[in-house]
């Protein structure tokens, strides 16, 4: 970084210079490190990173700039100009640590040719550039600025995000700057800076308002002699501590005298007025040219001023003098951003027109004047502010095609949109875009938004195409239409839109059986069929031919439903593989064997389903698809938990992940796969690792489906945690969505569950059970039983709540109960994990059906013996909870109770689980017994009590009746009546209501309830 025009000391900003010299010697010790540096315009970013750059040794520090908004669909700009720098300075062959770089000429075009493209390439280019870098670094490490990040494309801040969570033990530093009064709303640097900050090697610098000292010290540096007490204060309430202010009013000859600015416009356009004419209007064309980091080249300028060089050299001089532009190696540059806004926008209207044509045109004239990256975005830009719409078109087209090359997604997004809203009015828009229709533009764009992350525009994009397809043609219209349906069938699963299995059956009734993406559409089809299983194939004509399933007379019962809509999934989806086979559709293909792995698997065949999902993955990897092969992986994980074999599943999720970081890839299919980790660390209750991944899965962008899975991992940790306030943030998604509007019957299951499990903890008994009612009414489960087993597991336990709750009516506990056995009747058990859920579930009901304390005492025995081998922690510790307070009532064998509570308590502690740890505290206590068998018992309490006199003197208190004591303590009624005996003796009252009131005395009763 250059340091033109700088005419004073750094002042004000000592500070930040000295957290970014100390950043930077931390970083080349061997650890990446990442600052980001804040503040609203004019606070003195870029002034500060002038100063810094002139503390770092030559040659280690390369800097880049972002683009303005308005030069839509130039992606990676900052990283370009930095691996520019980098192979002049090294040279060629620093290509050669980057494994060649052979998709770095989708960046810099002088390398060579651009490969052809392929799915892995943006990966690999994203690899390619870290494995540089880290080259370039070298032993004495490198500093990489980027500055302007709020004008950052989104292929620059995905490869930002992939750099930072990558470069690991690089000695790279990573300084990036930002304008925080641009983050409006929406805008999309918001999400990605938590995200950064959550990160262990980032940090985040804020740059504050010049205090009124500082402030009259960097006044006083310019006009070159202190303020006067009076001059320091007018400049202070007028600047406000904006250092770019400050400058602007200190640059005036008579700062007490000079009227306030109606706007900061007007301080910025001042210095344009100590200008002649000729130089201002040399300023006003930069304005327009200055598209790139507020940068022109000097051959574009000069071309279009039109000057003889000595007259536009002279202008130029003055120019510079007046701090308005600074040199650069090959043009200029304005001093500040906002001043050539401030310029841009004062032009007149004809002028404005006419000054981006001729930009327009000196780019055609001169089109190696600036790099090959920058000139269709630059060409589509300057076209369509001068309304030249045909050439904007065109530029717009090639703008799109670069970023669509580059798997910068956004940006071609941007691009064709441009084109689409060009089209109706250039007569020849089909000629410009290569020949390409304006379906196939539309097509394109729809792909790119859902390759982007954006399912609702990737839906508008599919109807608008609808909308334009003829309602009658020949097979070339149908298949066209098939397309468009199988996309927006895609894009609506991915924005939770129960309306895609419409869409998938509407496309195969026109999609004819040999166009390409027939195989895609089956494999599909096939998977919606799993995950909605109201939905049966068979029931389609189109289908049914397809299958060759026979017309059935009369209606079968639940059991043969179920059992041939499992083989008809299972056929459709070897229908799929038939066709990718037949077609050469590899992808299809290995999307097709993971299809039917997940029908053997729901057929309870685990061999013969895990065996597909692992050739289908090693096809994907083979094909470069990692989408599919992370679906795949993600899927296989699920249903290995359901065989109790969690530790695999951690191991291919985490495997997975690591391969699309690693791949730059993190945005594609890294959501589902961490919420599938995240779920998989619930169930052995590692709460801690449950909470990280799915915060690392919402810092990926992902689509609604997947945010409705990772909100219900963060709302049952946190309940687990005892943390009813983050279970109430991250329930919030759960409580405006519709569960039952859910095109995947797992999003409805774990919402549901979710917001049960919330709603308890809330003491909202009868709301969650209306809640279990209607979601057990208003759908069939039984293809999931995984989820479905957990959720009549919960809703028994909703049950017996509802029993001590009078605000659930004897109508809704019926109701509830009925709902819970019949489900309980057809739900299939498939592994271990289902088998544990069904065990119990039986103990809970007989419970809430008064079975004998001893009948309730062996279910419980048999629940925790199913659950002992498995990783589930928290679930065997409730069992195990159970087991204890069952057998205690039945038998009193306390020391069996006792192991089993110590057991449980051990696993809560382990598990960070602190309200499972307090239910075995207070069972303990109520058995009379310490948690740590070495400890003996506990501790006499005041007046002598022994410890299960201060627990009957606690029910006491509460007003507890003899026979309700002894129930409670697992004692008899008599036993409880010596105990209250012995309390009044030692306590010296009189009666049970003195002796409560000497409890409360003592800090002994349990607060009494506040609710209604």
């Amino acid at each position: 970084m250059s340091t033109p025009g700088i005419r004073h000391e750094l002042v004000g900003r000592r500070a930040e210079l000295s957290i970014l010299l100390d950043h930077t010697q931390r970083t080349r010790s061997g650890k990446t490190g990442t600052i980001i540096v804040g503040g609203e315009a004019g606070m003195g970013k870029s002034r500060l990173l002038t100063e810094f750059a002139r503390h770092v040794p030559e040659g280690r520090l390369i800097a880049g700039g972002c683009l303005e908004l308005g030069v839509d669909g130039l992606p990676f700009a900052p990283f370009v100009t930095v691996l520019r720098q980098l192979i002049r300075m090294h040279g060629p062959e620093l290509t050669t640590a980057a494994g060649g770089g052979s998709e770095l000429p989708r960046l810099l075009p002088e390398l060579g040719a651009v490969p052809d493209d392929r799915r892995d390439a943006r990966g690999l280019l994203f690899q390619q550039i870290l494995l540089l870098l880290t080259a370039a670094a070298g032993t004495e490490g490198l500093t990489v600025v980027l500055e302007d990040l709020h004008w950052a494309d989104s292929a620059t801040r995905d490869l930002l995000v992939f750099l930072v969570r990558s470069l690991d033990t690089a000695p790279v530093q990573i300084v990036a700057t930002y304008r925080s009064d641009e983050l409006h709303r929406d805008h999309p640097l918001r999400p990605l800076l938590p995200e950064l900050e959550r990160l262990p090697d980032v940090e985040r610098l804020d740059l504050a308002p010049l205090t009124p000292e500082e402030a009259a010290e960097l006044a006083g540096a310019i006009r070159g002699a202190p303020l006067s007490g009076a001059e320091a204060e007018a400049l202070y309430s007028r600047s406000q501590g904006n250092a770019l202010f400050v400058e602007s009013l200190a640059e005036q000859p008579m700062l007490l005298d000079s009227p306030v600015p109606e706007r900061p416009r007007e301080m910025l356009l001042s210095a344009l007025r100590r200008l002649d004419e000729r130089a201002a209007d040399v300023v006003r064309t930069a304005s327009v040219g200055a598209v790139s980091g507020g940068h022109v080249e000097h051959e574009l300028l000069a071309h279009v001023c039109g000057l003889p060089h000595g007259e536009l050299d002279a202008a130029l001089r003055s120019v510079v003098d007046a701090n308005v532009l600074h040199p650069t190696e090959s043009g200029f540059r304005f001093r500040h951003a906002l001043l050539r806004e401030a310029v841009h926008a004062d032009l007149l209207p004809g002028r404005h027109t006419r000054l981006h044509l001729a930009f327009a045109e000196a780019l055609d004239a001169l089109p190696d004047a600036v790099p090959a990256h920058r000139l269709a975005a630059e060409q589509a830009h300057h076209y369509h502010a001068a309304h030249e719409l045909p050439r904007a078109l065109s530029a717009s087209w090639w703008a799109a095609v670069y970023a669509g090359r580059k798997l910068a997604h956004a940006e071609e997004l941007r691009m064709l949109e441009r084109v689409l809203e060009l089209w109706d009015r250039v007569p020849d828009a089909a000629e410009r875009t290569e020949g390409n229709d304006r379906f196939a533009v539309l097509n394109r764009a729809a792909d790119a938004a859902l390759e982007k992350g954006d399912p609702l525009r990737a839906i508008e994009l599919c109807e608008e195409g609808l909308r334009d397809l003829p309602a009658e043609g020949g097979t070339g219209v149908q298949a066209k239409r098939g397309l468009l349906l199988r996309r927006r069938a895609q894009a609506r699963y991915d924005a939770a839109d129960r309306r895609a299995m419409d869409d998938l059956f509407g496309a195969l009734e026109v999609f004819p059986p040999d166009a390409p993406g027939y195989a895609m559409l089956l494999s599909l089809l096939a998977r919606g069929c799993m995950r909605a299983p109201d939905v049966d194939p068979a029931e389609h004509p189109v289908l049914r031919r397809l299958l060759d399933v026979p017309e059935q007379d009369g209606a079968p019962g639940p059991g043969v439903v179920n059992r041939r809509l499992r083989l008809s999934q299972h056929a459709l989806a070897q229908a799929a593989l038939d066709a990718a086979r037949r077609t050469g559709d590899r992808c299809a293909e290995a999307d097709a064997l993971s299809s039917i792995g997940s029908a053997l698997f729901n057929e309870s065949d685990f061999e013969a389903g895990r065996s597909a999902m692992e050739r289908g993955a090693r096809l994907a990897r083979e094909l470069g698809e990692s989408t599919v092969e992370t679906s795949n992986h993600s899927v296989l994980a699920h249903y290995l938990r359901e065989f109790g074999r969690h530790g695999e599943a951690v191991e291919l999720l985490l495997e997975a992940l690591d391969r699309l970081r690693r791949m730059g890839q993190s945005n594609s299919g890294a959501p589902f796969a961490a919420s599938n980790l995240a779920e998989t660390y619930w169930e052995t209750g590692d709460l801690a690792e449950c909470e990280e991944w799915a915060r690392r899965g919402e810092a990926l962008s992902p689509p609604p489906k997947i945010r409705i899975y990772l909100a219900t991992s963060l709302v049952r940790a946190a309940l687990a945690r005892g943390d009813l306030a983050a279970a109430r943030r991250a329930g919030v998604l759960l409580e405006d969505l519709d569960p039952f509007g859910q095109p995947h019957m797992q999003a409805v299951q774990l919402s549901v569950t979710a917001r049960v499990e919330l709603l308890l903890a809330e003491g909202e008994v009868a709301e969650a059970a209306e809640l279990a009612r209607t979601a057990l009414s208003s759908g069939d489960f039984t293809t999931s039983p995984g989820y479905g087993w957990e959720m009549l597991d919960l809703f028994a336990e909703v049950l017996a709540v509802s029993a001590a709750d009078r605000r659930v009516t004897a109508e809704g506990a019926a109701g509830l109960r009925a709902v819970v056995d019949r489900n309980i009747g057809v739900m299939p058990l498939r592994g271990p994990v289902t088998r544990a859920r069904q065990a119990t579930v039986a103990a809970r009901l007989s419970e809430v059906s008064g079975a004998s304390p001893a009948e309730s005492a062996r279910l419980w025995q048999e629940a925790v013996e199913l659950w002992r081998p498995l990783p589930l922690r928290l679930r065997l510790a409730d069992a195990l909870l159970r087991s204890a307070e069952a057998r205690a009532a039945a038998d009193g064998d306390r020391d069996r109770s006792a192991e089993e509570v110590r057991e449980a308590a051990g696993l809560a502690k382990d598990c960070g689980a602190p309200v499972l740890r307090n239910r075995a505290e207070d069972l303990a206590r109520r058995l009379g017994l310490p948690l740590d068998a070495s400890s003996g018992a506990p501790p006499a309490r005041p007046s002598g009590l022994t410890p299960r006199e201060v627990e009957v003197l606690r029910l006491l208190a509460r007003g507890s009746t003899n026979a309700e004591i002894g129930a409670e303590l697992f004692i008899s009624a008599k036993t409880a009546s010596v105990h209250v005996s012995n309390i009044l003796a030692k306590l010296d009252v009189a009666n049970r209501a003195a002796a409560g009131a000497r409890a409360r005395e003592l800090g002994l009763a349990e607060p009494q309830s506040t609710s209604g």
